[in-house]
């Protein structure tokens, strides 16, 4: 009964598990907010008689507003804080998804989705960044695999949790559900969590610098986002790669010359976080292509419903959910490198097994490479977190989590853009083959309709033929992710370091440096 009653009082023993529970709630939230939308999108669209283009920009809004401003929101906590920063995002986010709950149209849901995606970057950075000064080297990688497994947990179960609120209680609960959830998030940061902050800078803020980063990385999402819809080579997209490009050499300029930057550019100097930030680009870009459109193939091919089809991503996630904390504990013991590059190569496999899909084969021949594909990410994203945060001093967490963070997120934005091209491009070459007798404008729009999966509706020989074109792009985007995958996993071998985490001291060799040093002192 004691040892319970102390585990469950704050000491300065625990108090980092303390934190790291308190930074998994809100943690949780963000994951399980990124899922219960997709599911909730058709209610949505009913009630509020919205448009496709608002659905869509249901989603986009608040990945680009994310995206853009995660670098920003890591930094805003070096400077001020990393607990005070994570908890006026908490608060942003809960009263934004409050506000969201309560939309009247689509528009105000549009607004609040950007602003829940402000609180969102004011977030995730900081729950990396406070776990990351809360542990030592040597027990981060038990840490941040928990971490993960609380990821992995909230994406396994938001389809369910989403369905089951939007079928029998309301799409708007999947909003309401954020503000309990919010409010133990915050208790348990203010009973556990020490303030931290990076001292060698001050608290000036480099507003030229936050300029110049958000006009270049809107203009590089957004170009990802719209450009399968607009044309690669519209005047719009090539406009908005254009402004990326200038803001973004601009961004380097600035923070050349600035006394406090917004990116301090000695984190890039260390091969490891180059290595870990581009593993976690490319397991970003294979793997939310793989959830989106196997999503579309199981839905609008297999027939399953939204529910159906989240179900049957299971044994994915909660592999993710037993190997992120497996793979913590296994990166303190050996290291991240052999885990990753193992990780990446069984990612790999999994991606070239889908690739070989057709319309006959069905859920049961998915089965397999998706249980290896929750065995490879895994493997990967806690020692990819852990590489990448054990190799910049912790003033620095900060500014660190918001790259990496930001880097997987424009990793994803830039997998479903160029799979979706891929579909696109694929796809409109087998319709000119299996349907030369119609009209060009008739094909083309087919060709569009494989963004969403294909035609489902119609002739059946025009059904099967785009069901069988989005079959053939699926397996050509598949087989390229997998060749990405496998890059990567070269890339772990040649920049992520062999060397495990420093283990701790005993009490002995502490006592026996403390002597040592007493006795330095008497001499």
């Amino acid at each position: 009964m004691t040892a319970r009653i102390r585990a469950l009082s704050l000491t300065e023993e625990n108090r980092r598990w303390w934190t790291l529970g308190a930074m998994c709630f809100a943690l949780f939230m963000l994951m399980l907010d990124n899922t219960v939308v997709n599911v909730a999108l058709p209610s949505i669209q009913e009630d509020l008689k919205a448009d496709l283009a608002s659905l869509e920009w249901t989603i986009n809004a608040y990945t680009l507003s994310l995206a853009v401003l995660l670098v920003v929101g890591g930094r805003l906590g070096d400077i001020f804080g990393r607990r005070r920063i994570f908890l006026a995002g908490v608060s942003v986010f809960a009263l934004s998804s409050a506000a969201i709950g309560l939309a009247p149209n689509d528009t105000l849901l549009i607004v609040g989705r950007a602003i829940q995606g402000v609180g969102a970057a004011m977030m995730m950075p900081a729950t990396l960044s406070i776990v990351t000064n809360a542990f030592p080297p040597e027990e981060r990688g038990r840490a941040l695999g928990t971490w993960a497994g609380v990821s992995a947990l909230a994406l396994a179960i938001g389809p369910v949790v989403g369905g089951f609120l939007t079928d029998y209680v309301s799409w708007r609960a999947i909003f309401f559900l954020n503000l309990p959830v919010a409010v133990a998030a915050i208790a348990m940061t203010l009973f556990s969590t020490r303030e931290s902050r990076d001292e060698t800078v001050g608290r000036s803020i480099d507003y030229a610098g936050i300029v110049a980063l958000t006009v270049g990385l809107t203009g590089l999402v957004l170009g990802f986002i719209e450009a399968n819809r607009w044309g690669w080579g519209s005047t719009r997209i090539i406009g908005l790669f254009t402004l990326a490009v200038i803001a973004l050499i601009s961004f380097v300029a600035i923070e050349r010359r600035v006394r406090n930057p917004m990116v301090d550019f000695s984190v890039f100097r260390s091969r490891q976080f180059v290595g870990a930030s581009s593993v976690g680009f490319i397991v970003s870009f294979g793997m939310m292509a793989v959830f989106f459109f196997t999503a579309l193939y199981m839905q609008n091919i297999l027939g399953y419903s939204a529910l159906e089809a989240g179900v049957r991503f299971l044994p994915m996630t909660l592999i993710l959910i037993v190997m992120g904390p497996l793979a913590g504990r296994l990166t303190d013991r050996i290291g991240p490198k052999p885990l990753l590059v193992t990780g990446m190569t069984i990612v790999g496999i999994s991606l070239i097994w889908q690739s070989f899909l057709t319309a006959d084969t069905g859920y049961g021949f998915l089965l397999t490479p998706f249980v290896l594909l929750g065995i490879g990410i895994g493997l990967v994203m806690s020692p990819m977190t852990t590489a990448a945060m054990n190799s910049v001093d912790r003033q620095k967490a900060g500014v660190a989590s918001g790259v990496l963070s930001m880097g997987r997120m424009v990793g994803s934005s830039f997998g479903v853009a160029i799979f979706g091209a891929i579909v696109a491009g694929v796809g409109q070459s087998k319709l000119d083959e299996a349907l030369p007798a119609l009209p060009q404008g008739v094909r083309d729009r087919l060709a569009e309709s494989l963004g969403g999966g294909g035609a489902t509706g119609g002739p059946e020989r025009i059904v099967a033929a785009t069901h069988d074109a989005f079959i053939a792009a699926f397996g050509t985007g598949m087989k390229i992710s997998g060749v990405v995958a496998l890059l990567g996993a070269g890339v772990a071998m040649a920049l992520i370091s062999s060397k495990k985490p420093a283990a701790p001291q005993t009490q002995p060799a502490k006592a026996a440096e403390a002597e040592l040093a007493a006795e330095a002192v008497g001499a």
